[in-house]
């Protein structure tokens, strides 16, 4: 099984890590230093479920020499999608499948433009981690799922194939029968946690704690799962509940990615978490004061990040 990292991140490298150390032929596209390291001294991966070193690891800036696969994951920023599915056509093959795991619901329609919808199948991750250094990746929380599908539904060897590597490398993965629920279901938690402590400045232990940002985070939540909904997906009555009892699990000082990002001046995917829920609610008709205000809170943040501001 030949797969391509395309964005090795703290989601891709952690992902394509493990693969690679279950004996899986994976090559990591990299920039920077990040790429010298990698291919100085290895991937390293720091977690709490065992620390490891990929050495050597195949790693590239450019496509083109890696030539065809039988997957790509996607773990570049959502701002980057557009980009990257440009980017990796020199990998796509007759039977190549690109699975996008980026925050959001708006990946799949973005590499299936430059791609075709035969070649793409959406997915989703669970993992907190992030690069620690070039070269290192560290994981510090939740327990590591992955999950893909077509947006049909229909089975697929392949799928199961890449399901099966990636429990032999020790990782939780799913074939959902409603892959669009979940990318929605995750959409609901990350935007909210993501945007209130974007907003707050404040971990997910403070956010849940102090009843007034407890709210705000309930009230988000409603707010995406009556925009997915309206829309015609098949939400989970109990989502709203599980969603927030979810939040109560997590670690007391995790900071979402990018809550970080905004903390740290860095560009985020504000775009693609509260604003894509402001766009779609508007489209859908459905009215979402709090994301409205979050996403109005913090674009100018987003946009001296990105150079169109100055103050």
């Amino acid at each position: 099984m030949r797969v391509a990292i395309f964005g090795t991140g703290g989601v891709g490298g952690y992902f394509g890590g493990r693969l690679a150390l279950a004996g899986a032929d994976v090559t990591f596209i990299a920039r920077g230093a990040h790429l010298d390291a990698i291919r100085t001294s290895g991937l390293a991966v720091e977690s709490p479920a065992g620390n490891f070193v990929i050495s050597p690891a195949r790693a590239e800036s450019d496509p083109a020499p890696v030539g065809a696969v039988d997957f790509v994951l996607v773990g570049t920023k959502a701002w980057q999608v557009t980009e990257a599915g440009l980017a990796m056509r020199p990998m796509i093959g007759a039977q190549t499948i690109v699975i996008p795991l980026q925050n959001g619901v708006e990946a799949t329609p973005q590499l299936t433009a430059s791609l075709g919808a035969d070649h793409v199948a959406p997915g989703l991750c669970r993992i907190s981690s992030f690069v620690a250094g070039p070269g290192r990746i560290r994981h510090v929380g939740v327990t590591p799922e992955i999950a893909f599908n077509w947006i049909d539904g229909r089975s697929d060897s392949r799928l199961e194939a890449l399901r099966c590597a990636f429990a032999s490398a020790g990782v939780a993965a799913s074939i959902p029968g409603d892959i669009e629920a979940d990318l929605w279901a995750k959409l609901a938690l990350i935007s909210s946690m993501s945007g209130v402590g974007a907003v707050t400045r404040a971990p997910v232990g403070v956010q849940r704690s102090v009843p007034e940002t407890r709210r705000l985070l309930d009230r988000a939540i409603h707010e995406t799962a009556a925009v997915a909904r309206a829309r015609g997906v098949a939400l989970a009555a109990s989502l709203e509940d599980t969603t927030l009892r979810y939040i109560d699990t997590l670690p007391l000082m995790m900071v979402a990615s990018m809550h970080r990002d905004i903390a740290e001046g860095r560009p985020s995917e504000l775009e693609f978490q509260n604003g894509s829920v402001v766009r779609l609610g508007r489209g859908s008709g459905v009215p979402v004061p709090v994301h409205e205000f979050i996403y109005s809170s913090l674009l100018p943040l987003e946009q001296r990040a990105r150079g169109q501001l100055q103050f």
